[in-house]
């Protein structure tokens, strides 16, 4: 063979062995991308035929109270998980299951009727630990409500089927509260006849990390709330209350009354009694005479009128072509206007309510924060004050005893009432206090607006003193809060446009040095000082029991 053969098959050899290295290369780093890299996805994918999942607790972080008790994610319960369709099909599996489980013949038409491939019924009765039914595994699974309901309409609910905020701090911190679906899934490995394997596969590998900082802390007092609902039920009552700490702002307890059912929300879509409403903060009513704070709290810093002032009461005002009588339908006869703000008469108010103008008392209204919302988090109604022709004529009767176009908030008359106690200094009130970890580890304070005064001193301790009168000897005497300092406030009875009347009371305690401001509104509940004024002394007993413990 010569040279110039032997160097031609060399060259050949030498080709064929660079694009088999080649060959060789590209198929190694395909396998290695293949079994490696996407290895575990693919692995996943080829499984699914013989994988099933189950959620064993929310993809969500916690709801803490100020005192980190955790209030969602905080129920455990053992569960039946059945792979439908794998018992549908067989009626001796059927029969197992109401055999093992005591299912009903409506637990049955449920797994039937289920668009799930896995179903979920509670446990109901004991059973031995390792059961043999096919297609069935029994897990504890977590429960994001409890059951109770308690602080529901500030909780809010989601929807589960796509883990999404719809209402309240569910909704309002959606972003926070979400983390990866793949959290709180267990997997089930089932054989070619869908039959369980015994054991859980491991979820580590296959399920994302819980981000640590996904919960949030409220300023809410779970004990103090308790009590809250608890009076508000035991007294039938269908309306809203609120307990806020004086001098911090936090909203310590806020209620919602018919209350909303967070494990079905579909009963609350069928029921017309607005159990969707907040009515603490979302629903604006007509304050009735607890607007007269406002009245009189404009008479006296414009200097119209001193506390000493006479004014006579008839039993009725005459405005023009119309009447409005007086809660004494008899008249109060003489009275001074600290005496009237006492007894709420309406006459000496509308007499009061002319001095001053309805202008003026409108403005005295937006400084106290009537007419836009309170805090920024939760939805809120901004409620409603007259403006250009409804301040005119004899309109002045209606705005000087709250009623009119006037509608408020208890949110905002806790707020008034708060100013107030705080000898005018407006707190930025909040429900909301840190973004905390997944086990209540401080992570982000919640910033709130600074302290700001909204009235001088001295307004506000005469405005006081006419609230203890109220307490003392007026529409509010009846409470007794002697024994743990005593309370100031005002009532309100306000009619709607059906003639059937709000009951209102608004107050605060001790009256030296006020902690808490409590703030009653039951729905046409009647008169603010027989059916309001109770259930805040109820409430107010609770707490002061509550700071003894």
């Amino acid at each position: 063979m010569d040279r110039k053969t032997r160097n031609k098959i060399y060259s050949r050899a030498m080709k064929f062995a660079v694009i088999s290295f080649m060959a060789f290369t590209i198929l190694s780093m395909r396998l290695f991308w293949i079994q490696i890299v996407k290895g575990q996805k693919y692995g996943l994918e080829a499984g699914k035929q013989y994988v099933r999942e189950i959620r064993v607790a929310p993809a969500r972080g916690n709801i803490f109270d100020r005192n980190n008790i955790q209030l969602t994610n905080n129920k455990t319960e053992k569960t039946v998980f059945i792979l439908k369709d794998v018992v549908i099909s067989d009626n001796s599996i059927l029969a197992s299951l109401k055999e093992t489980f005591n299912f009903t013949e409506k637990d049955i038409e449920i797994i039937r009727k289920s668009n799930n491939r896995v179903v979920e019924l509670p446990l109901r009765t004991e059973i031995k630990e390792n059961i043999a039914v096919r297609g069935v595994i029994v897990e504890d699974k977590v429960f994001r409500y409890n059951g109770n309901n308690l602080l529901s309409h500030v909780i809010g609910y989601i929807k589960r089927s796509e883990n999404v905020g719809e209402y309240g701090i569910e909704k309002e911190y959606d972003s926070i509260l979400k983390v990866s679906n793949r959290s709180g899934i267990k997997y089930i490995a089932v054989d070619g006849k869908n039959r369980v394997i015994p054991g859980i596969m491991d979820t580590e590998v296959i399920s994302d990390k819980k981000s640590s900082t996904n919960s949030i802390k409220l300023t809410v007092d779970i004990n103090i709330q308790k009590e809250v609902e608890r009076i508000l039920d035991s007294n039938k009552a269908n309306g809203a209350a609120i307990v806020t700490d004086v001098l911090t702002g936090d909203i310590l307890a806020m209620a919602s009354r018919p209350n909303l059912n967070q494990n079905d929300i579909g009963a609350n879509f069928n029921s017309n009694r607005m159990d969707f409403y907040n009515k603490a903060l979302e629903v604006s009513y007509p304050p009735g005479s607890i607007f007269k704070t406002v009245v009189l709290m404009t008479a006296l810093s414009e200097n119209i009128i001193s506390l000493d002032d006479t004014f006579i009461c008839l039993g009725y005002e005459d405005l023009g072509s119309f009447q409005i009588r007086c809660n004494k339908t008899d008249g109060h006869g003489e009275m001074t206007a600290y005496e009237a703000f006492s007894e709420s008469c309406n006459s000496a108010f509308i007499q009061i309510g002319k001095k001053v103008g309805a202008k003026k008392i409108i403005e005295m209204a937006e400084k106290l924060g009537f007419g836009k919302r309170v805090q920024n988090i939760l939805i809120e109604s901004a409620g409603n004050l007259p403006k250009n022709d409804e301040l005119l004529g004899p309109a002045i009767g209606n705005i000087s005893i709250g009623q009119s176009n006037i509608e408020v908030t208890p949110l905002q008359v806790t707020n008034m009432m708060m100013i107030i106690a705080n000898e005018g200094i407006k707190k930025d009130i909040g429900i909301v206090d840190s973004i905390v970890t997944e086990d209540g580890r401080f992570v982000k304070k919640v910033i709130r607006e600074e302290d700001e005064r909204i009235l001088p001193t001295r307004l506000c301790e005469q405005i006081k003193y006419c609230l203890e009168g109220v307490v003392d000897s007026g529409t509010a005497k009846n409470i007794d809060l002697s024994g743990i300092g005593d309370a100031a406030g005002k009532t309100g009875s306000a009619e709607n446009n059906k003639n059937n009347t709000h009951a209102w009371f608004s107050g605060y305690f001790p009256r030296e040095n006020p902690r808490y401001v409590i703030t009653v509104f039951i729905e046409e509940g009647g008169s603010g000082g027989i059916i309001a004024v109770p259930i805040f002394e109820e409430i107010a007993k609770s707490i002061f029991d509550i700071d003894l413990k």
